[in-house]
């Protein structure tokens, strides 16, 4: 290599992070994650969307929204675990 070459993985994380994108393919991930994350029988029953640190969970059923409210702790925490960081602060279901 050319001592001004640099591996493309370099280069992709120098844009990312020059135009503050990095967090936006990191909720992508999540969004992208939710089944494995919640489980089967959730993810079919929901949508996501991230907007400002906050998870938006537009449920299909009253009873599996109280269910998820119980449950709002435990996802936040496999969320960021997930995202290898505090990149989800609060959720919403709706």
């Amino acid at each position: 290599m050319k001592s001004n070459d640099r591996p493309l993985k370099d280069v992709v994380q120098e844009i990312l992070k020059k135009y503050r994108l990095e967090d936006h393919l990191e909720e992508t991930k999540l969004i992208e994650n939710w089944p494995q994350i919640c489980g089967a029988m959730i993810a079919a029953h929901t949508s996501v969307r991230i907007r400002d640190k906050t998870l938006f969970v537009n449920v299909d059923s009253a009873a599996l929204r109280q269910e998820l409210l119980f449950m709002k702790e435990t996802l936040l925490t496999k969320l960021n675990k997930s995202a290898g960081k505090d990149l989800i602060r609060d959720i919403v279901f709706r």
